[in-house]
């Protein structure tokens, strides 16, 4: 019986051996509830008799969305998962620790192979480390709280072979919009994706977060990404598809030739050539979220404003992806870069991204940003629009006023020497 990968990682969690559309009772190996579904999570839990969690070791919970909170009702319910995690001694991440998907993964709590299942539609990210991890909802995960399992339909698998390798100022953001663009938004719905070839080997684990978290923008399950050339701080297990595994689709993409790529509004498979975007000028510029909020994001901005100032009509805000990744960025020089450049910093958290909390736009304003969607509102005012792309594409547009091609960016930078 030969498997994919989401088929054998579902086995290994199952009492029986499983394929594509089997129903299946798995073990779960963590679950993760943040500020905008825990407080839900918990009271279920309690609705249906919780008293214990199965293993506190296994779940987390973490306060990012709205934080620090911004009035009092949200104050309320960070004090009932402070409260919660304190009672059944769960690990708890407060206020400016990061976003959950940074810290799951920075902190080792998710490992190749697992199973896991977080009340935020971008668990998927994991996905990253070859782990099965999927978004659910709040009375699920209480469920699988309560019990250490759930159920699962074993989803079908889309391949997606990478080979060639990607123009200069071409990143994996690009190309994971370039996908989202070719499949569209419900292209992989409840489908797993599997991300192998040469382009994925050579990513570094920060990229390969970017191809994973996104997924979920093509409707997907999950999507799992070819552990080879992943180096990480501890041993683990290669688990690979076997060689005749059954996929419902086959896609073979050479990215020698990809442009820069940019999710105009209002979706994120609303997906253009920079080439194709027009006059568009800038007022707010966003770096951050569980997509592209990371230290080598960082760097890729502080490479296009070293030296220089935003331009006067653009207000530039950045939140990282986690406390450590603040710290990093301080320590090598990334933070002084670009706040002598005008880039204000935000506790490290999902910040403008949902729309909730910090940097919503105004009406008429165009907004370049580094996060994962753009649906009219997203983030906080249905009369902006929000244009995706990676950190060097939204420092380039805070740099110029203008959405342009960072790679004219960086080529000013070397004829200004």
């Amino acid at each position: 019986m030969e498997q994919t990968l989401i088929e054998k990682i579902i086995s290994n969690h199952s009492s029986h051996p499983v394929m594509a559309g089997d129903i299946a009772i798995v073990d779960v190996d963590l679950v993760m509830a943040t500020d905008t579904t825990g407080p839900l999570t918990i009271k279920a839990f309690e609705n249906m008799g919780g008293t214990e969690v199965w293993a506190p070791e296994k779940m987390v919970l973490v306060i990012d969305h709205a934080s620090p909170a911004p009035n009092e009702g949200i104050a309320v319910l960070h004090d009932l998962m402070r409260k919660f995690a304190k009672e059944q001694n769960i690990k708890l991440y407060d206020v400016g620790d990061g976003i959950c998907h940074q810290l799951m993964i920075d902190h080792e709590h998710v490992k190749p192979g697992q199973l896991v299942l977080g009340a935020d539609s971008h668990t998927c990210t994991y996905g990253a480390l070859g782990a099965f991890s999927t978004g659910v909802g709040s009375t699920d995960l209480a469920g699988a709280m309560l019990t250490g399992q759930t159920w699962v339909k074993v989803p079908e698998t889309i391949k997606i072979n990478l080979t060639g390798t990607l123009p200069e100022g071409v990143v994996a953001k690009d190309l994971i919009l370039h996908l989202v663009g070719k499949l569209g938004i419900q292209g992989a719905t409840y489908q797993a994706i599997e991300f192998t070839g040469e382009v994925i080997e050579r990513m570094t684990l920060d990229s390969r977060m970017v191809m994973a978290n996104m997924v979920i923008e093509m409707g997907a399950k999950a999507g799992l990404v070819d552990l080879k050339g992943l180096d990480l701080p501890y041993e683990f297990d290669m688990l690979q598809p076997d060689k005749d595994a059954n996929y419902i689709q086959v896609l073979n993409v050479d990215v020698s030739n990809l442009e820069i790529q940019v999710a105009a509004p209002h979706s994120p498979d609303n997906i253009k050539n920079i080439s194709e975007i027009g006059d568009v000028s800038i007022q707010q510029a966003f770096i951050g979220s569980c997509t592209n909020g990371r230290l080598e994001d960082l760097h890729a901005a502080a490479e296009i404003l070293k030296g220089k100032k935003i331009h006067p009509n653009v207000r530039l805000i950045i939140a990282p992806a986690s406390r450590q990744v603040f710290q990093d960025a301080l320590s090598d020089g990334t933070v002084e870069i670009l706040s002598a450049a005008g880039a204000s910093f935000l506790p490290s958290g999902c910040g403008p991204c949902v729309g909730t909390h910090q940097g919503i736009p105004g009406n008429g304003e165009n907004v370049a940003s580094s996060t994962n969607r753009n649906f009219q509102g997203r983030m906080g005012n249905r009369n902006s629009n929000v244009y995706l792309g990676s950190p060097a594409f939204v420092a380039s547009a805070a740099l110029h006023g203008k959405i342009i091609n960072h790679n004219e960016c960086k080529k000013e930078a070397i004829d200004s020497l």
